[in-house]
């Protein structure tokens, strides 16, 4: 796992910060852009965040605020936009999306113990993680977390957490 996602072409990185910039306004965080184009149509994947839960009613609020600039930016009328929230299980994309989860559950494949490690995220920077588990504090390096994701039945429990 990296900090930085993969690397963006010109179209989709100048999308990215039109996007970005509307949805600061509405304050929502953009998790995941993915453009794709087929047969004439573009199909545009968003991913919002903001702490708390996302709703159909923030779906569509964002839907309709950033379909024009889609339409410009992208030069094209025949635009099919999904709006959706990462979801109570999220598979993590990259290292920087762990900055967006904090206090939440995780969960971690890890190649130095060929297992899976939970916790509740303390906090992420670009070198790792830090979850706590019902053992303490684990500092995980992106070097040896393989996949990641969020996990709803770890919790929070008076200080402590579950790991599995």
């Amino acid at each position: 796992m990296r900090w930085a996602g993969k690397e963006e072409n010109e179209e989709t990185a100048s999308v990215r910060k039109q996007i970005k910039a509307i949805l600061d306004g509405l304050e929502y965080d953009l998790l995941e852009l993915v453009i794709s184009r087929s047969r004439g149509s573009v199909q545009v994947k968003v991913v919002i965040y903001n702490g708390k839960s996302i709703g159909t009613d923030d779906c569509t609020k964002v839907h309709r605020s950033i379909l024009p600039r889609l339409e410009l930016a992208l030069n094209s009328q025949d635009i099919y936009l999904e709006v959706s929230s990462p979801g109570i299980d999220r598979l993590i994309k990259d290292g920087a999306e762990f900055a967006f989860y904090k206090g939440r559950g995780v969960r971690c494949y890890r190649t130095d113990i060929n297992d899976w490690t939970a916790g509740i995220l303390e906090s992420a920077d670009k070198n790792g993680i830090i979850i706590k588990t019902n053992k303490g504090a684990l500092n995980l390096t992106f070097d040896i977390i393989a996949k990641a994701k969020l996990d709803s039945s770890v919790c929070s429990v008076s200080g402590s957490s579950q790991e599995v």
